[in-house]
C-alpha cells in the first residue's frame, strides 16, 4: 500500500496524472487496471483518473511495494560545472537563466548529463528552494526550450501554479512575448517587415519546408523582424515571432535571402567559413509578460528581462 497527503505543489493535477509523476515504475495499462478494481481511494472512497487533487486530500494506492519506489523520478548528476548557472532574474515562483551557445536544455541523444535543467535543480537545492524528499510529485522545470545552439533566455518555474500559468500563457500565446537578435548573412530586403508565409516539418531530414501560398499540410507562420545595425553583408537583426514553430525564424529568414550567420543547416556555408562562425547567431534576449489582473502573476508585466547581446555576435559590427 502506498499513500499519499496531497500538498500544494500537487493539488490541481488529475489523479492519473499524479499517480504518473510519482510512480513512474507503475505501467499505466495497471494503473487504470487499479481504477477498475476500485483499488486507488480519494478520501477513503472510490475515484477516477480524471478527478482533480486538492491540497490535504488523501491519496491511497493498494499495489504491491514493487512499484512504489519513486527512486527513478528525479535523477540530477553531479558534474564539474554544477552550479555555474547566469541567473538574469529570480523571484519566488520563477527563474530565468541565460543559456550560453552549445549547451543542451535536457538529456539529448548523445547522453549529456550536464544539462540546464540538471544546474538549475542542483542550484535550487543547494540554495533550499527545492527539496526532493518533501515533494511527492513536483519537480522544478523549464517552461521554454531552446536549441542547443541558440543562446538567451530560459524560464524555469519553482512551484506547479506557475508552471501550469506560464504554460497555458505560452501555448496560448498571448501572455509572454519574446524577442530574439540574430545576424544575418546578408541585409534582409526591408529594415522592417512583418512576414507571413507557411511552415511544414520534415521530421525525416530534421528541417522545415516554407512556402509564400498556402499548401496542404502547412501552418501558416508570421515573423516579425528589424534591423539595428549593418556592417559589410551582415545585419544585426532583432525577431519577434507572432507564431512559434520549428526552426522559425532560422527557416523564415532563410526564405527571403538572409540566413542566419552559422547556421550549418539553413545558411550560406561560404559566409559561414569566411567569418568563422560555427554556431548559429541567434539569441532568445528579451522577455515581456501580459498575465491578466486575475493572475497571480500579474505582477511580472511590469517587469522586463534581458540579457546581453552576446559577444560573439557584438564583434561582427565593432
Amino acid at each position: 500500500m502506498k499513500e499519499y497527503i496531497i500538498n500544494k505543489n500537487d493539488s490541481g493535477q488529475r489523479v492519473d496524472k499524479f499517480i504518473s509523476k510519482a510512480l513512474p515504475k507503475l505501467p499505466k495499462s495497471m494503473m487504470y487496471k487499479l481504477f477498475r478494481k476500485k483499488d486507488i481511494k480519494l478520501n477513503g472512497r472510490r475515484c477516477e483518473g480524471s478527478d482533480i487533487l486538492s491540497e490535504n486530500d488523501k491519496l491511497t494506492l493498494y499495489i504491491k511495494d514493487d512499484f512504489c519506489s519513486s527512486d527513478e523520478r528525479l535523477n540530477i548528476k553531479n558534474t564539474d560545472n554544477s552550479s555555474d548557472i547566469n541567473i538574469v532574474y529570480e523571484d519566488e515562483n520563477i527563474l530565468v537563466v541565460d543559456k550560453p551557445v552549445g549547451f543542451v536544455v535536457h538529456t539529448d541523444n548523445e547522453k549529456s548529463e550536464d544539462t540546464l535543467i540538471n544546474r538549475i535543480l542542483i542550484y535550487l537545492i543547494r540554495t533550499k528552494q527545492f527539496d526532493p524528499q518533501s515533494e511527492n510529485s513536483f519537480i522544478p522545470a523549464l517552461c521554454n526550450r531552446l536549441d542547443k545552439n541558440t543562446s538567451g533566455l530560459v524560464i524555469a518555474a519553482k512551484n506547479s501554479a506557475s508552471l501550469r500559468e506560464i504554460n497555458t500563457g505560452i501555448k496560448e500565446r498571448n501572455c509572454i512575448s519574446k524577442k530574439y537578435i540574430c545576424v544575418t548573412s546578408k541585409r534582409p530586403p526591408k529594415e522592417s517587415d512583418i512576414l507571413t508565409a507557411f511552415h511544414k516539418k520534415d521530421s525525416k531530414e530534421n528541417k522545415v519546408l516554407i512556402s509564400d501560398k498556402f499548401i496542404e499540410g502547412y501552418k501558416k507562420i508570421i515573423t516579425e523582424y528589424k534591423v539595428l545595425n549593418e556592417k559589410n553583408e551582415l545585419s544585426l537583426t532583432e525577431v519577434h515571432l507572432i507564431t512559434g514553430r520549428t526552426h522559425q525564424i532560422r527557416a523564415h529568414l532563410a526564405h527571403i535571402n538572409a540566413p542566419l550567420l552559422g547556421d550549418n543547416k539553413y545558411g550560406n556555408p561560404h559566409v559561414n567559413k569566411k567569418y568563422n562562425c560555427r554556431y548559429q547567431a541567434l539569441c532568445a534576449y528579451k522577455l515581456e509578460f501580459n498575465f491578466n489582473k486575475n493572475s497571480f502573476l500579474y505582477y511580472l508585466n511590469d517587469i522586463k528581462i534581458c540579457c546581453e547581446i552576446p559577444e560573439y555576435m557584438k564583434k561582427y559590427f565593432k
